[in-house]
């Protein structure tokens, strides 16, 4: 079993009777569509039209049943892909996390079928921010940040020219952010306990791993102070030099300054 097959089953399995419910606001909401008539010409682009308009109305449910009609009733039709991604994006306009599993499996399996669509770029984009949002607070477990970066990574990889590059890389990096803030506070709870051999591995590896993390200075400072504190002086300096150098404004900038002053006279 492949990774991303098995993080699917895990978010799947995160649905439980949610699946029920969806399907029978699915039902409630086909009660009210304006269908086209049996055996009317282009009823293909009539349920596009209405899929789309729906969808644009913020009317999740109404476009998610238009663009399924579409999907499960006309197999050659030329609206049939994009039919297939709004389906994605209406699970995605709920913004929920049960609907955002659902959009990531849409968008997943449109790649799957579609690899060479015009579009693909977009149902990549489109599947990493419905994994970038499943994405937990940084003090607790970090599976679902893994996937989204494994997702964007993908995008930056296979789409280097795509227009939507510049969301994907501030995606990616809210995604490496998390992750890193999650390795910082393990250091820093080593640090406060001052159990610093313990905290300058997480510390040094957040720089080693994400040299662009955004609180970096933070993790300069911390890193500085655990080899300061345990007597490793030569090792510290380093730290604070960055912080000096980098970083015109940061909390630690003075802090980091006294140190200097005392090591270095």
């Amino acid at each position: 079993m492949t990774l991303r097959c098995a993080s699917s089953i895990r978010s799947l399995a995160r649905l439980g009777f949610t699946l029920g419910l969806l399907a029978a606001l699915a039902a409630c909401a086909s009660k009210q569509l304006r269908l086209p008539a049996p055996g009317e010409q282009n009823a293909d682009k009539f349920l596009f039209d209405r899929g789309t308009e729906s969808l644009t109305a913020h009317h999740w449910l109404d476009a998610r049943e238009y663009f399924r009609r579409l999907v499960d009733t006309f197999p050659q039709s030329p609206y049939r892909q994009d039919a297939k991604l709004g389906i994605g994006d209406s699970y995605l306009g709920e913004n929920r996390v049960d609907s955002d599993i659902l959009a990531a499996n849409e968008f997943r399996e449109f790649l799957t079928f579609f690899p060479l669509n015009a579009r693909a770029d977009y149902a990549q984009y489109k599947l990493a921010l419905a994994q970038v949002r499943q994405m937990l607070a940084p003090q607790r477990d970090q599976t679902a940040t893994h996937d989204a970066l494994r997702e964007l990574d993908t995008f930056v990889k296979n789409y280097p020219t795509s227009q939507l590059l510049p969301e994907v890389l501030k995606l990616q990096r809210e995604a490496k952010d998390r992750l890193s803030e999650s390795e910082f506070r393990i250091g820093l709870q080593y640090f406060r306990a001052k159990f610093y051999p313990g905290a300058i591995p997480r510390f040094k590896g957040i720089v080693e791993t994400d040299p662009m993390y955004t609180h970096r200075d933070e993790v300069y400072y911390y890193l500085a102070e655990s080899y300061y504190l345990s007597k490793q002086t030569a090792e510290a300096i380093p730290y604070y030099d960055r912080i000096v150098e980098e970083f015109a404004v940061s909390e630690y900038l003075e802090k980091a300054k006294a140190r200097l002053a005392e090591l270095k006279h």
